[in-house]
Order: structure tokens, then sequence, then C-alpha cells
């Protein structure tokens, strides 16, 4: 049962999540920043992941506390959903095309956190209301809490709400990928240390 239920409350968000690693993408998703459900609505369908997630910010003063709070919720909750993360592939890549631009992610199940980010927006940095840098602190906070190396690169692209399209749409089928279980070594944790 790779399920978890998760809630984060600090005086700037009230986040609550439902998750299942084995689901169909099923996903209800309202944090009150319209791009963000989107993107975080691909992300679960492209993963296959079931994700309620509802989130309260202070988003009268800035979108960087829900954004950031809600990629530290989703990364503990798929740190707990894996538990010991025996018999999961643990490596995932996922390469997604958009129109014109291209987003390509590797991450790795590893226990070590860190993010490497190379996406050059155009100078175009907004999506409506959206600032684009706040994608990278979305990436940042679930890597480090989920304790996975994540490599996401947009070689290119011009159009920035496809480029933001393409990385997350990759990221769910990366982490898809990663989290599934490989039949010929259902018991065994997938490193040579014996754990992760």
């Amino acid at each position: 049962m790779r399920k978890t239920v998760s809630e984060r409350r600090t005086k700037e968000t009230k986040i609550s999540l439902e998750m299942d690693l084995d689901g169909a993408g099923a996903n209800r998703i309202a944090t009150g920043i319209p791009f963000l459900d989107h993107m975080l609505t691909l992300m679960s369908r492209h993963g296959l992941i079931d994700l309620k997630l509802k989130a309260k910010g202070d988003i009268e003063v800035d979108w960087h506390h829900t954004v950031e709070d809600v990629g530290i919720v989703l990364g503990k909750a798929l740190k707990e959903a894996l538990g010991d993360m025996r018999g999961i592939k643990r490596y995932g890549f996922a390469s997604v095309p958009m129109d014109e631009a291209l987003a390509e992610v590797s991450l790795d199940i590893s226990g070590r956190p860190f993010l490497v980010y190379q996406v050059e927006f155009p100078k175009k940095r907004k999506i409506k209301d959206f600032d684009a840098d706040l994608i990278e602190d979305f990436f940042q906070a679930f890597a480090a809490n989920a304790g996975i190396t994540l490599h996401i690169h947009v070689p290119y692209g011009r159009n920035v709400h496809h480029m933001a399209e393409a990385a997350f749409k990759a990221a769910g089928r990366a982490l898809k990928e990663a989290v599934s279980l490989e039949p010929r070594a259902k018991t065994k944790i997938p490193s040579t240390k014996g754990r992760l």
C-alpha cells in the first residue's frame, strides 16, 4: 500500500494531501494558484499518481510561500509513501516535447537530495500572473524533501508555458518510472549499500 496522507500548517500556509503511487493519475488539486494547479495536474496524470491536494496560503502577500510549501509537502509524502524503497526501479528518465519546447528529466531516488535546474526562459518570465522563477523553487523544495537527485533540462523553447508544461510532464513520467516496481527484485533495496 504505497499511499500516504500528509498535512502541513504554518502561519503562511495550510496544506493537506493524499497520495497513491499506484494510482491512475486521478487528481483534485486546489492551491489557489491556477497555473500551479495546472502543472500539478499534469505531473499527477503523467506520473499515474493519484493526488488530492488542497492548499490555502497567504497569496495576497506573494505566491512563493504556497508554491514552496506545496513542494515540501509533496516531497515528504513521496518519501513516506515509498517506505524503505524495497523493489523500486529507483532511476527514471523522460524526454517530453511540447510543440516548440523540449524538456528532459532524470531522477534518482537516492536519499541524496540535489537539484540541477537548467532552464533558460525567454525574456518574458510571467505566465499570466505566475512568476516562472517559482518553478525552480517548487522543484528545489520537492527534491530536498523527497530525498531525490533531480536533473531538469529544457534546452530550448519559445513559449514559457510550453517550457514549463514540458518540464512538469517529464517530471511526472520520470517519477512514474523510478517508483515503479522491478519484478526481478521485489524484495531488494536498489543499492549495493543495502539502504537508500
